[in-house]
């Protein structure tokens, strides 16, 4: 068992699959109670029977991250069971690789209120929580696409970079109170939102990349990184960190390699194909 983690209390958002599922099954090993949240009961179900072996550990629930009464109603229920809330994974989200003239308003609205007002609203109902409790760390999912923006990603990049800005400023403004701020910032890591697009629907004409890391690798950094209260968590660290400190320091070979991405995109979606 981890003593950081061992006895804690999790929920994790959009844990039926993904990076929530692969989270949640290692905070079980390091001895966690973890409540699997989602918004499709089947889906949710089918996660914990697989997680079985960890027994009442295991828990659900059951809450659409994009309304906030659920998500409100969820923790608050949460914490009158378990007596506690230590961690919280807004976990939850969509991708979205489109070129910008393709774009609808509708398409703005689904993604951020996916992305970025499901992580407000666990935000916002937990903090209060965890400053009663004087302890807690909240952990908000963002992206690669979060800290460097990729070309023909403009709406996933906006909430992503949202939910990095907005998780920052709480490191620091809550640092004294006792509660603790990250943001994993995930590269290309073996999941299913390769093959789902903005509504979150899966779409089966993209594949998952060849070099994309290891779902279950990327959880356990995800913990290591978390016990050691680290805010910006870039996922795998190498030689992704070296990626966004280029792009933060002007590097020439990074601005050309955003550009040369641009071009293989455009190209991509001129010959009627997609590209991620």
């Amino acid at each position: 068992m981890d003593e950081h983690y061992n006895g804690k209390i999790a929920i994790v958002t959009g844990a039926n699959s993904g990076i929530g599922y692969a989270v949640s099954e290692e905070l079980l090993k390091r001895g966690a109670v973890v409540y699997l949240a989602g918004r499709n009961p089947e889906k949710i179900a089918r996660a914990a029977a697989q997680l079985s072996a960890y027994g009442d550990r295991v828990r659900t629930l059951i809450m659409d991250v994009t309304k906030e009464e659920q998500v409100q109603r969820g923790i608050e229920e949460t914490v009158e069971k378990a007596g506690r809330l230590d961690f919280l994974f807004n976990n939850a989200g969509v991708g979205g690789t489109i070129p910008f003239e393709m774009v609808t308003l509708e398409d703005w609205k689904t993604i951020i209120d996916t992305n970025i007002w499901s992580v407000i609203y666990g935000v916002h109902f937990a903090v209060p929580i965890m400053l009663r409790q004087g302890s807690g760390h909240i952990v908000n999912t963002s992206s690669i696409a979060g800290i460097v923006p990729p070309p023909f990603q403009a709406l996933y990049s906006l909430t992503k970079f949202g939910v990095t800005g907005m998780t920052e400023c709480l490191k620091y403004e809550f640092a004294e109170k006792g509660l603790h701020f990250s943001t994993i910032c995930p590269a290309n890591i073996a999941t299913p939102i390769f093959n789902k697009g903005i509504d979150g629907k899966a779409r089966g004409d993209l594949k998952i990349p060849d070099d994309a890391y290891p779902v279950e690798k990327a959880a356990a950094l995800i913990l290591d990184r978390v016990a050691e209260q680290k805010g910006i968590i870039v996922v795998p660290e190498d030689p992704n960190t070296e990626y966004w400190r280029g792009y933060v320091l002007g590097d020439q070979e990074v601005e050309a390699r955003l550009y040369q991405m641009a071009r293989e995109r455009r190209e991509a979606f001129e010959k009627g194909g997609t590209y991620f």
